[in-house]
């Protein structure tokens, strides 16, 4: 009676906290999802949620299912890891340029994740802050660009990873740390701390003042994201970075973010693989790690539907 995409699908939920994000994950609508749900409960005979809870809660028999998915998930994933091995040999390659600074923060573990099961991979990650790297990916020199800005390329597949709200930065102090969103007047009077790069290439300029023909009053530039935090937290500039960037000084109330305009500015951030590389295993398989670890580990951002 249980099957594997049930057992998927309580764990979706088990790690969402919602119905409404777990069917976002699982690229289903919430009504096919509730659907799927109250067909499992029938055959079982019991309830496996308490719906009107959030995050919602798990009944006894719904425990005991999660936890058979617990155990039964990773082993059903590690052996098709191994079949995926087997099928596309012992060697590959996957070198790794990114344009996002931020990116190190949630790529890091997915690197280490994806290290452990295709060790026989060679794996090299370089920052694309001083270069162009689609050029070097469509030429063969690298294997996969982590971006926010998709370049049309007949040789290039972007691959959508999650969507991030671009938020500014500022202290607490600040006459802007009060209000719901800003104007890109409001920033003709601040300094504008942003990473060392190109400002066509900084989401800041592109999105928001760029349209509306507006510049800071200064640009400073620094090098780390925690390097930007502590010196929008002294009061010395304001940032735009992804919301969850900030997310450990929103947290310790070090600074505050103010959205961006009365919608906010969502950016979608992309894996960029040259076309006939996309359904390569291991690549696929890097693709999944590094989506299944930014909804676990990343706050505020959002599934790609369609993806």
């Amino acid at each position: 009676m249980l099957e594997l995409r049930h057992l998927a699908t309580l764990r979706a939920i088990e790690e969402a906290g919602s119905l409404v994000e777990a069917a976002e994950r699982l690229h289903v609508t919430q009504s096919a999802l509730s659907h799927q749900l109250k067909d499992l409960e029938h055959r079982l005979g019991v309830a496996l949620l308490v719906r009107r809870t959030r995050p919602v809660r798990f009944t006894t028999a719904g425990l005991r299912v999660l936890a058979l998915a617990r155990d039964v998930l990773p082993r059903v994933q590690q052996t098709e890891r191994e079949l995926k091995r087997l099928a596309a040999g012992q060697t590959g390659r996957l070198h790794i340029a990114i344009e996002c600074h931020s990116c190190f923060q949630w790529l890091m573990p997915a690197l280490d994740a994806f290290r452990e099961h295709w060790p026989e991979v060679e794996l090299d990650l370089s920052a694309a802050f001083s270069f162009a790297p689609l050029p070097a990916l469509a030429r063969g020199d690298l294997d996969m660009v982590v971006s926010s800005d998709p370049v049309e390329n007949d040789a290039v597949l972007y691959v959508p990873l999650f969507r991030y709200e671009l938020v500014l930065a500022v202290s607490r102090q600040s006459p802007l740390a009060g209000k719901k969103w800003i104007l890109p007047d409001d920033i003709t009077d601040q300094t504008l701390i942003t990473y060392p790069v190109d400002r066509e290439r900084l989401d800041v300029f592109s999105a928001f003042l760029g349209p509306a023909g507006k510049e800071p009053a200064a640009i400073r530039t620094a090098e780390l994201t925690p390097m930007t935090a502590q010196l929008v937290a002294a009061g010395r500039g304001v940032a735009a970075l992804p919301n969850w960037a900030l997310t450990e000084y929103t947290e310790h109330d070090l600074l505050k973010t103010v959205r961006l305009g009365e919608k906010g500015v969502w950016r979608t951030l992309y894996a960029a693989v040259r076309v006939e590389d996309e359904q390569t295993p291991y690549v696929q398989e890097f693709l999944g790690t590094a989506r299944d670890l930014c909804f676990k580990t990343l706050s505020g951002v959002r599934a790609v539907k369609g993806s």
